[in-house]
Protein backbone atom coordinates (compact mmCIF):
# COMPACT_ATOMS: atom_id res chain seq x y z
CA UNK A 1 0.00 0.00 0.00
CA UNK A 2 1.54 2.95 -0.82
CA UNK A 3 2.14 5.61 2.01
CA UNK A 4 -0.02 8.91 0.31
CA UNK A 5 1.14 11.30 3.24
CA UNK A 6 3.28 14.23 2.20
CA UNK A 7 6.79 14.34 3.61
CA UNK A 8 7.41 16.39 6.35
CA UNK A 9 8.98 19.91 5.19
CA UNK A 10 12.52 20.30 5.75
CA UNK A 11 13.25 23.30 7.92
CA UNK A 12 16.59 25.49 6.68
CA UNK A 13 19.64 25.68 9.29
CA UNK A 14 19.81 28.83 11.53
CA UNK A 15 21.41 31.28 9.32
CA UNK A 16 24.58 32.75 9.77
CA UNK A 17 24.86 36.81 10.37
CA UNK A 18 27.85 38.34 8.22
CA UNK A 19 30.47 40.17 9.65
CA UNK A 20 34.25 41.35 9.51
CA UNK A 21 36.88 39.39 9.45
CA UNK A 22 38.43 38.99 13.22
CA UNK A 23 42.23 40.23 11.87
CA UNK A 24 40.33 43.42 10.60
CA UNK A 25 37.77 44.50 12.61
CA UNK A 26 40.18 44.06 15.65
CA UNK A 27 41.89 47.34 14.09
CA UNK A 28 38.60 49.47 14.13
CA UNK A 29 35.63 50.47 15.79
CA UNK A 30 32.98 49.59 13.04
CA UNK A 31 30.26 47.32 14.12
CA UNK A 32 31.20 43.70 13.87
CA UNK A 33 28.04 41.90 11.92
CA UNK A 34 27.03 43.15 9.12
CA UNK A 35 23.30 42.23 9.44
CA UNK A 36 20.82 39.82 7.10
CA UNK A 37 19.87 41.13 4.06
CA UNK A 38 16.19 40.57 2.59
CA UNK A 39 17.05 37.03 1.61
CA UNK A 40 18.63 36.02 4.69
CA UNK A 41 15.86 37.35 6.48
CA UNK A 42 13.26 35.75 4.64
CA UNK A 43 15.30 32.28 4.86
CA UNK A 44 15.74 32.80 8.49
CA UNK A 45 11.96 33.98 9.03
CA UNK A 46 10.68 30.78 7.23
CA UNK A 47 11.66 28.22 10.15
CA UNK A 48 9.34 29.72 12.33
CA UNK A 49 6.78 27.06 13.11
CA UNK A 50 3.98 29.67 13.96
CA UNK A 51 3.23 28.37 17.43
CA UNK A 52 -0.51 28.70 18.34
CA UNK A 53 0.43 28.89 21.88
CA UNK A 54 4.14 31.08 20.97
CA UNK A 55 6.22 30.56 24.34
CA UNK A 56 8.52 32.72 22.70
CA UNK A 57 6.32 35.97 23.86
CA UNK A 58 6.59 34.70 27.31
CA UNK A 59 10.38 34.85 27.19
CA UNK A 60 10.15 38.51 26.01
CA UNK A 61 10.20 41.86 28.83
CA UNK A 62 8.40 43.37 26.21
CA UNK A 63 5.84 40.71 25.13
CA UNK A 64 6.96 41.65 21.60
CA UNK A 65 4.33 39.80 19.15
CA UNK A 66 7.01 37.93 17.51
CA UNK A 67 5.52 35.20 15.28
CA UNK A 68 3.40 38.49 14.04
CA UNK A 69 6.33 39.94 12.91
CA UNK A 70 8.49 36.94 11.85
CA UNK A 71 5.06 36.68 9.45
CA UNK A 72 5.57 39.50 8.13
CA UNK A 73 9.19 39.11 7.23
CA UNK A 74 8.15 35.69 5.58
CA UNK A 75 5.44 37.80 3.70
CA UNK A 76 7.71 40.19 2.60
CA UNK A 77 6.80 43.42 4.87
CA UNK A 78 9.81 44.32 6.55
CA UNK A 79 8.43 47.97 7.29
CA UNK A 80 5.27 46.65 8.71
CA UNK A 81 7.16 44.10 10.24
CA UNK A 82 9.46 47.03 12.33
CA UNK A 83 5.91 48.49 13.31
CA UNK A 84 4.47 45.65 14.73
CA UNK A 85 7.59 45.44 16.78
CA UNK A 86 7.42 48.93 18.06
CA UNK A 87 3.73 48.42 19.38
CA UNK A 88 5.69 47.15 22.66
CA UNK A 89 8.95 47.85 22.26
CA UNK A 90 10.06 51.01 21.47
CA UNK A 91 13.62 50.47 20.71
CA UNK A 92 13.93 47.23 18.44
CA UNK A 93 17.31 48.21 16.42
CA UNK A 94 18.93 48.60 19.85
CA UNK A 95 17.35 45.27 21.41
CA UNK A 96 18.48 43.48 18.20
CA UNK A 97 21.95 44.36 18.71
CA UNK A 98 22.42 43.98 22.36
CA UNK A 99 19.68 42.06 24.22
CA UNK A 100 20.59 38.43 25.29
CA UNK A 101 18.09 36.76 23.27
CA UNK A 102 19.76 33.24 23.69
CA UNK A 103 18.42 33.09 27.30
CA UNK A 104 14.97 34.73 26.66
CA UNK A 105 12.86 34.77 24.03
CA UNK A 106 15.26 32.13 21.52
CA UNK A 107 15.51 30.01 24.84
CA UNK A 108 11.55 29.29 24.66
CA UNK A 109 11.45 28.28 20.77
CA UNK A 110 10.05 25.62 20.02
CA UNK A 111 12.40 25.11 17.37
CA UNK A 112 15.14 24.70 19.89
CA UNK A 113 14.30 21.55 21.52
CA UNK A 114 15.90 19.61 18.67
CA UNK A 115 18.27 21.95 16.66
CA UNK A 116 18.62 25.68 16.85
CA UNK A 117 15.77 28.46 18.09
CA UNK A 118 14.50 31.01 15.29
CA UNK A 119 17.35 34.11 15.47
CA UNK A 120 14.70 35.92 16.71
CA UNK A 121 16.93 38.87 17.65
CA UNK A 122 18.90 38.62 14.09
CA UNK A 123 15.31 39.09 12.27
CA UNK A 124 14.18 42.29 15.19
CA UNK A 125 17.69 44.21 13.88
CA UNK A 126 16.27 43.54 10.20
CA UNK A 127 13.06 44.78 10.02
CA UNK A 128 14.14 47.85 12.41
CA UNK A 129 16.83 48.37 10.18
CA UNK A 130 15.65 48.65 6.96
CA UNK A 131 12.52 50.60 8.19
CA UNK A 132 14.97 53.44 9.28
CA UNK A 133 17.10 52.69 6.13
CA UNK A 134 14.44 52.95 3.74
CA UNK A 135 13.70 56.22 5.39
CA UNK A 136 9.83 54.75 6.34
CA UNK A 137 10.11 55.59 10.11
CA UNK A 138 6.51 57.32 11.14
CA UNK A 139 5.11 58.70 14.19
CA UNK A 140 2.12 56.96 14.93
CA UNK A 141 -1.18 58.92 15.22
CA UNK A 142 -1.10 60.64 18.63
CA UNK A 143 -3.96 60.97 21.09
CA UNK A 144 -5.37 64.06 22.47
CA UNK A 145 -2.81 65.64 25.04
CA UNK A 146 -4.45 64.88 28.65
CA UNK A 147 -2.71 67.69 30.36
CA UNK A 148 -0.71 65.76 32.68
CA UNK A 149 3.49 65.91 32.93
CA UNK A 150 6.13 63.36 33.54
CA UNK A 151 9.62 63.63 34.74
CA UNK A 152 12.04 60.60 33.51
CA UNK A 153 15.56 60.74 34.85
CA UNK A 154 17.79 59.61 33.00
CA UNK A 155 17.76 58.60 29.05
CA UNK A 156 18.70 54.53 29.36
CA UNK A 157 17.09 52.27 28.33
CA UNK A 158 14.29 51.88 31.01
CA UNK A 159 14.26 55.75 30.83
CA UNK A 160 13.32 56.12 26.96
CA UNK A 161 10.55 53.25 27.30
CA UNK A 162 8.53 54.61 29.88
CA UNK A 163 8.80 58.19 28.21
CA UNK A 164 7.75 56.45 24.60
CA UNK A 165 4.99 54.24 26.37
CA UNK A 166 3.55 57.59 28.16
CA UNK A 167 3.76 59.34 25.30
CA UNK A 168 1.89 57.38 23.39
CA UNK A 169 -0.98 57.88 25.80
CA UNK A 170 -1.08 61.78 25.90
CA UNK A 171 1.20 62.80 28.58
CA UNK A 172 3.36 65.31 28.29
CA UNK A 173 7.28 63.74 28.78
CA UNK A 174 10.49 65.44 29.94
CA UNK A 175 13.56 63.39 29.64
CA UNK A 176 16.14 64.46 32.00
CA UNK A 177 19.98 63.55 30.76
CA UNK A 178 23.41 64.06 33.10
CA UNK A 179 25.38 64.14 30.39
CA UNK A 180 25.72 65.79 27.08
CA UNK A 181 24.20 62.71 24.96
CA UNK A 182 21.13 61.00 25.51
CA UNK A 183 20.93 57.64 25.42
CA UNK A 184 22.71 56.24 29.38
CA UNK A 185 24.67 53.07 29.30
CA UNK A 186 23.97 52.72 25.60
CA UNK A 187 26.17 55.28 24.76
CA UNK A 188 28.74 55.39 27.60
CA UNK A 189 29.26 51.53 28.17
CA UNK A 190 28.50 49.87 24.62
CA UNK A 191 31.22 50.39 22.32
CA UNK A 192 30.35 51.35 18.85
CA UNK A 193 31.30 48.16 17.10
CA UNK A 194 28.59 46.76 19.46
CA UNK A 195 26.14 49.13 18.97
CA UNK A 196 26.54 52.15 16.24
CA UNK A 197 25.98 55.87 18.13
CA UNK A 198 24.06 56.51 15.12
CA UNK A 199 21.57 53.46 15.73
CA UNK A 200 21.04 55.31 19.58
CA UNK A 201 20.28 58.69 18.11
CA UNK A 202 18.14 57.60 15.32
CA UNK A 203 15.93 55.65 18.34
CA UNK A 204 16.41 59.07 20.40
CA UNK A 205 15.15 61.09 17.43
CA UNK A 206 12.20 58.80 16.71
CA UNK A 207 10.90 59.37 20.42
CA UNK A 208 11.59 63.20 20.03
CA UNK A 209 9.30 62.83 16.82
CA UNK A 210 6.45 61.53 19.25
CA UNK A 211 6.75 64.33 21.52
CA UNK A 212 9.43 63.26 23.77
CA UNK A 213 11.18 66.95 24.98
CA UNK A 214 14.85 65.75 26.19
CA UNK A 215 16.85 68.34 28.47
CA UNK A 216 20.70 67.73 28.48
CA UNK A 217 23.42 67.92 30.74
CA UNK A 218 20.59 68.43 33.23
CA UNK A 219 22.00 66.38 36.58
CA UNK A 220 18.88 65.86 38.90
CA UNK A 221 20.51 66.25 42.52
CA UNK A 222 22.34 69.14 41.45
CA UNK A 223 20.11 71.24 39.01
CA UNK A 224 17.30 70.55 40.69
CA UNK A 225 15.91 67.79 43.13
CA UNK A 226 12.94 65.20 42.79
CA UNK A 227 11.07 67.51 45.15
CA UNK A 228 11.65 69.97 42.56
CA UNK A 229 10.33 68.28 40.02
CA UNK A 230 7.29 67.87 41.78
CA UNK A 231 6.76 71.26 43.13
CA UNK A 232 7.84 73.85 41.45
CA UNK A 233 8.06 72.65 37.99
CA UNK A 234 4.70 71.58 37.80
CA UNK A 235 5.26 67.23 37.37
CA UNK A 236 2.43 64.88 38.51
CA UNK A 237 4.86 62.10 38.21
CA UNK A 238 8.53 61.38 37.97
CA UNK A 239 10.26 58.00 37.00
CA UNK A 240 13.92 57.29 38.10
CA UNK A 241 15.85 55.64 35.80
CA UNK A 242 19.07 56.48 36.68
CA UNK A 243 20.85 53.21 36.28
CA UNK A 244 24.14 51.94 38.09
CA UNK A 245 26.93 53.69 36.88
CA UNK A 246 29.33 54.00 40.38
CA UNK A 247 32.22 51.62 39.80
CA UNK A 248 32.91 48.92 42.29
CA UNK A 249 36.79 48.16 43.16
CA UNK A 250 38.87 45.05 44.10
CA UNK A 251 39.88 46.68 47.69
CA UNK A 252 43.61 44.81 47.03
CA UNK A 253 46.95 46.38 47.39
CA UNK A 254 48.07 48.87 44.80
CA UNK A 255 44.04 49.67 43.25
CA UNK A 256 45.70 53.08 43.33
CA UNK A 257 48.20 53.17 40.59
CA UNK A 258 48.27 54.92 37.79
CA UNK A 259 47.05 53.10 34.75
CA UNK A 260 44.37 50.93 36.65
CA UNK A 261 40.99 52.60 35.82
CA UNK A 262 37.29 51.43 35.93
CA UNK A 263 36.02 50.13 33.20
CA UNK A 264 33.27 52.61 33.56
CA UNK A 265 35.84 55.49 32.79
CA UNK A 266 37.79 53.69 30.43
CA UNK A 267 34.43 52.86 28.41
CA UNK A 268 32.81 56.21 28.60
CA UNK A 269 36.31 57.94 27.34
CA UNK A 270 36.21 55.98 24.20
CA UNK A 271 32.17 55.97 23.89
CA UNK A 272 30.94 59.15 24.78
CA UNK A 273 33.49 61.20 24.66
CA UNK A 274 34.68 59.66 21.24
CA UNK A 275 38.83 59.10 22.85
CA UNK A 276 39.50 56.66 19.75
CA UNK A 277 39.67 59.65 17.56
CA UNK A 278 41.92 61.93 19.88
CA UNK A 279 43.24 63.98 18.38
CA UNK A 280 40.39 64.81 16.13
CA UNK A 281 38.08 63.84 19.80
CA UNK A 282 39.38 66.47 23.06
CA UNK A 283 39.50 63.62 25.44
CA UNK A 284 42.65 61.63 25.67
CA UNK A 285 43.01 57.65 26.55
CA UNK A 286 46.11 56.05 27.39
CA UNK A 287 48.10 54.29 25.05
CA UNK A 288 48.65 50.57 26.35
CA UNK A 289 50.82 47.42 25.31
CA UNK A 290 49.55 45.19 27.90
CA UNK A 291 46.35 45.20 29.40
CA UNK A 292 44.27 43.30 32.23
CA UNK A 293 40.45 43.62 32.09
CA UNK A 294 39.45 41.46 35.18
CA UNK A 295 35.63 40.69 35.46
CA UNK A 296 33.52 37.85 33.18
CA UNK A 297 31.10 39.78 32.00
CA UNK A 298 29.84 41.75 28.76
CA UNK A 299 31.27 45.19 30.18
CA UNK A 300 35.01 42.91 30.68
CA UNK A 301 34.47 41.70 27.18
CA UNK A 302 33.68 45.09 25.61
CA UNK A 303 36.97 46.70 27.39
CA UNK A 304 39.39 44.45 26.18
CA UNK A 305 37.84 44.38 22.69
CA UNK A 306 38.20 48.33 22.80
CA UNK A 307 41.99 48.20 24.62
CA UNK A 308 42.99 45.79 21.37
CA UNK A 309 41.13 48.26 18.97
CA UNK A 310 43.27 51.25 20.86
CA UNK A 311 46.37 49.20 19.69
CA UNK A 312 47.44 47.04 22.71
CA UNK A 313 49.60 44.45 21.81
CA UNK A 314 48.35 42.01 24.69
CA UNK A 315 45.20 41.78 26.01
CA UNK A 316 44.23 39.41 29.07
CA UNK A 317 40.60 38.62 30.53
CA UNK A 318 41.28 37.68 34.69
CA UNK A 319 38.31 35.75 36.05
CA UNK A 320 37.88 34.13 38.81
CA UNK A 321 35.69 31.42 37.72
CA UNK A 322 35.89 29.34 34.73
CA UNK A 323 34.48 30.38 31.18
CA UNK A 324 30.77 28.02 32.10
CA UNK A 325 30.35 30.65 34.76
CA UNK A 326 31.10 34.13 32.77
CA UNK A 327 27.78 35.92 32.89
CA UNK A 328 29.14 37.11 29.18
CA UNK A 329 26.84 36.56 26.16
CA UNK A 330 28.72 33.15 24.11
CA UNK A 331 28.83 35.23 21.01
CA UNK A 332 30.72 38.04 22.74
CA UNK A 333 33.20 35.84 24.38
CA UNK A 334 33.46 33.98 21.03
CA UNK A 335 34.39 36.96 19.24
CA UNK A 336 36.91 38.23 21.64
CA UNK A 337 38.83 34.86 21.44
CA UNK A 338 38.60 35.62 17.60
CA UNK A 339 39.93 38.68 17.47
CA UNK A 340 43.20 37.70 19.70
CA UNK A 341 41.78 38.16 23.42
CA UNK A 342 43.93 35.79 25.76
CA UNK A 343 41.95 34.11 28.64
CA UNK A 344 42.77 33.62 31.98
CA UNK A 345 40.14 31.50 33.95
CA UNK A 346 39.92 30.31 37.47
CA UNK A 347 42.54 33.17 38.33
CA UNK A 348 41.78 35.83 40.88
CA UNK A 349 43.73 39.33 41.42
CA UNK A 350 45.22 39.82 44.68
CA UNK A 351 47.72 42.73 44.32
CA UNK A 352 48.31 45.51 41.69
CA UNK A 353 52.14 45.84 41.49
CA UNK A 354 53.61 49.62 41.09
CA UNK A 355 57.05 50.33 39.26
CA UNK A 356 58.44 52.67 41.38
CA UNK A 357 57.14 55.50 40.08
CA UNK A 358 53.31 55.24 40.59
CA UNK A 359 51.95 53.10 37.66
CA UNK A 360 51.48 49.70 37.75
CA UNK A 361 53.98 47.25 36.10
CA UNK A 362 51.86 43.75 36.95
CA UNK A 363 48.77 41.94 38.66
CA UNK A 364 50.08 39.32 40.95
CA UNK A 365 47.47 36.52 40.84
CA UNK A 366 46.58 33.43 42.25
CA UNK A 367 45.31 30.61 40.87
CA UNK A 368 41.56 29.07 42.19
CA UNK A 369 39.30 25.36 41.98
CA UNK A 370 35.61 25.84 42.24
CA UNK A 371 33.48 24.65 45.29
CA UNK A 372 30.29 23.37 45.67
CA UNK A 373 27.28 25.36 44.13
CA UNK A 374 26.16 28.20 46.61
CA UNK A 375 23.07 30.59 46.75
CA UNK A 376 24.62 34.57 45.68
CA UNK A 377 22.71 37.63 46.60
CA UNK A 378 20.52 36.95 44.03
CA UNK A 379 19.59 33.79 44.23
CA UNK A 380 21.58 31.90 41.68
CA UNK A 381 23.17 28.92 42.53
CA UNK A 382 26.93 29.20 41.64
CA UNK A 383 30.26 27.58 42.41
CA UNK A 384 32.04 29.80 44.78
CA UNK A 385 35.80 29.92 44.13
CA UNK A 386 38.14 28.75 46.13
CA UNK A 387 42.19 30.20 46.29
CA UNK A 388 45.11 27.47 45.77
CA UNK A 389 47.46 27.91 48.25
CA UNK A 390 51.15 28.82 47.07
CA UNK A 391 50.07 29.43 43.20
CA UNK A 392 50.67 33.08 43.12
CA UNK A 393 51.55 34.04 39.71
CA UNK A 394 52.31 38.41 38.11
CA UNK A 395 51.09 39.10 34.74
CA UNK A 396 53.12 42.14 33.43
CA UNK A 397 51.13 44.95 32.32
CA UNK A 398 51.00 48.35 32.06
CA UNK A 399 46.77 49.18 32.45
CA UNK A 400 44.43 47.32 34.26
CA UNK A 401 40.74 47.62 34.02
CA UNK A 402 38.55 46.74 36.71
CA UNK A 403 35.49 45.25 35.21
CA UNK A 404 33.29 43.91 38.20
CA UNK A 405 29.85 45.42 38.17
CA UNK A 406 28.92 48.80 39.32
CA UNK A 407 27.10 50.52 42.22
CA UNK A 408 23.95 52.77 42.68
CA UNK A 409 25.09 56.33 42.07
CA UNK A 410 24.07 57.86 45.61
CA UNK A 411 22.98 61.79 44.41
CA UNK A 412 19.43 61.04 44.15
CA UNK A 413 19.30 58.95 47.77
CA UNK A 414 21.07 62.02 49.20
CA UNK A 415 18.80 64.55 47.73
CA UNK A 416 15.56 62.23 48.34
CA UNK A 417 15.90 61.06 51.84
CA UNK A 418 12.38 60.50 52.43
CA UNK A 419 12.19 58.11 49.64
CA UNK A 420 13.57 54.20 50.91
CA UNK A 421 16.32 52.63 49.73
CA UNK A 422 18.02 49.16 50.58
CA UNK A 423 21.31 48.59 52.11
CA UNK A 424 23.05 48.51 48.60
CA UNK A 425 21.66 52.04 47.85
CA UNK A 426 19.25 51.09 45.20
CA UNK A 427 15.61 52.41 45.04
CA UNK A 428 13.15 50.35 46.91
CA UNK A 429 10.10 50.01 44.33
CA UNK A 430 7.02 47.49 44.24
CA UNK A 431 6.60 44.94 42.35
CA UNK A 432 5.69 45.24 38.59
CA UNK A 433 4.49 48.96 39.27
CA UNK A 434 8.04 50.19 40.16
CA UNK A 435 5.97 52.19 42.74
CA UNK A 436 8.62 53.59 45.59
CA UNK A 437 7.56 55.06 48.81
CA UNK A 438 7.19 58.31 47.45
CA UNK A 439 4.39 59.95 46.48
CA UNK A 440 4.51 60.36 42.89
CA UNK A 441 8.05 58.70 41.98
CA UNK A 442 8.24 55.62 40.31
CA UNK A 443 11.44 53.86 39.33
CA UNK A 444 13.12 50.67 37.64
CA UNK A 445 15.60 49.52 35.95
CA UNK A 446 19.11 48.89 37.09
CA UNK A 447 18.89 51.86 40.13
CA UNK A 448 16.30 49.52 41.68
CA UNK A 449 17.92 45.97 40.30
CA UNK A 450 21.46 46.33 40.06
CA UNK A 451 23.39 45.77 37.35
CA UNK A 452 21.01 43.48 34.78
CA UNK A 453 20.47 43.97 30.77
CA UNK A 454 18.85 46.56 28.70
CA UNK A 455 15.54 44.53 27.60
CA UNK A 456 15.48 44.22 31.31
CA UNK A 457 15.16 47.54 32.07
CA UNK A 458 13.37 48.52 29.06
CA UNK A 459 10.44 45.74 30.39
CA UNK A 460 10.57 47.62 33.74
CA UNK A 461 9.54 50.58 32.19
CA UNK A 462 7.07 49.09 30.14
CA UNK A 463 5.36 47.88 33.12
CA UNK A 464 5.98 51.42 35.29
CA UNK A 465 4.52 53.64 32.28
CA UNK A 466 1.21 50.97 32.34
CA UNK A 467 1.11 51.75 36.73
CA UNK A 468 2.23 55.73 36.01
CA UNK A 469 -0.94 56.00 34.11
CA UNK A 470 -3.28 54.67 36.49
CA UNK A 471 -1.74 57.07 38.88
CA UNK A 472 -2.10 59.74 37.06
CA UNK A 473 -5.99 59.02 36.40
CA UNK A 474 -6.59 58.98 39.64
CA UNK A 475 -5.22 62.61 39.93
Amino acid sequence: MTDTRKPKKERPPRQKMPEQDPKVRAKNFDEVPFGYDEKLAAIEASRCLQCKKPKCIEGCPVEVDIPGFIKLVVEGDPIGAARKIKETNSLPAICGRVCPQEGQCEARCVLGKKSDPVAIGRLERFAADYERNQGKVEAPEMPPLTGKKVAVVGSGPSGLTVAGELVKMGHEVTVFEAFHKAGGVLVYGIPEFRLPKEIVQAEVDYLKKLGVEIELNSVIGRLMTIDDLLGEEGFDAVYVATGAGAPKFLGIPGENLGGVYSASEYLTRSNLMKAYRFPESDTPIIKSKNVAVVGGGNVAMDSARTALRLGADNVYIVYRRSIEEAPARKEEIHHAEEEGVQFQFLNNPVEMIGDGEGRVCGLKCIKMKLGEPQEDSKGRLRRYPIPIEGSEFVIDVDTVIVAIGSNANPLIRQTTPDMKHNQWGYIEAQGESGATSKEGVFAGGDIVTGEATVISAMGAGRRAAMAIAEYLKGK
